[in-house]
């Protein structure tokens, strides 16, 4: 159990794509699958509580992550303040969960997802392989922001509009720019916009810092239009939303 928590890890280093990884993703993919049958057969209280136990598995998951850093040492402002985009939207989609917000909802799904669909292809999960708690820590935590995302979507029928787009758009651009300033206060590397993150990743394809800024904002664009194109569709079909 200590070398299950601990921050020397002697088991097999985690391999990106390798069996455990894609059983992982497997298994993420099935239960978002399996949100076709709660909407079409679950209630409203089962409904509920889904959403309320989706809810603190986020919410659990968090907190354990920030515990283990504090145990092991490896707990700092630069690197643990939840300013990263995925680990701001545990909070806000725990909330979403509980509240059904919508506006937190539109940020979710247009931009949420693409996320953190980015960090369960390429985790940050350093050397630690499975069985280690950080394999599980990083996949559930992400996996639970889509399956959030996609419950509000399937299950309870939330959908973003044109003026989500505009919203999330004009609202990453600022944040991103906020998240300038504190990396510049406190030498950070928050949403990854001083430096591309030492393990790998999808921003690897891109030039170098700082080069990659504007290209990482354009591809923010880039997916949020993609994840309203399902609707355009549908509207285009059937008449748009204008909420």
């Amino acid at each position: 159990m200590g070398n299950f928590f601990g921050k020397e890890w002697t088991g097999a280093p985690f391999e990106l794509f390798g069996t455990a990884h894609l059983i992982a993703l497997a298994l993420v993919a099935l239960a978002n699958v399996a949100l076709l049958y709660v909407r079409d057969h679950a209630g409203a209280t089962a409904r509920r509580n889904i959403r309320y136990g989706l809810a603190i598995l986020l919410i659990i998951n968090e907190f354990a992550w920030h515990l283990w850093n504090w145990t092991t040492g490896q707990w700092t402002v630069q690197t643990m303040l939840p300013l990263h985009l995925c680990s701001v939207l545990v909070w806000l989609s725990a909330y979403m969960l509980i509240t059904k917000n919508r506006t937190i909802y539109e940020f979710a799904y247009l931009l949420g997802i693409a996320g953190a669909l980015q960090a369960l292809l390429t985790p940050d999960a350093g050397i630690y392989g499975f069985p280690h708690f950080r394999f599980f820590q990083v996949i559930l935590s992400h996996g639970a922001i889509v399956t959030a995302a996609l419950y509000m979507t399937i299950v309870e029928g939330f959908r973003p509009t044109w003026a989500s787009v505009r919203r999330v758009l004009v609202g990453s651009y600022l944040y991103a720019l906020h998240i300038w300033v504190i990396n510049d206060l406190i030498g950070s590397n928050y949403l990854y916009l001083a430096r591309k993150p030492e393990t790998a990743s999808l921003l690897d394809v891109l030039p170098p810092w700082p080069g990659c800024i504007p290209i990482i904002l354009a591809l923010a664009l880039a997916f949020i239009l993609l994840f309203y194109l399902p609707f355009a569709i549908k509207d285009k079909r059937t008449g748009p939303k204008h909420a």
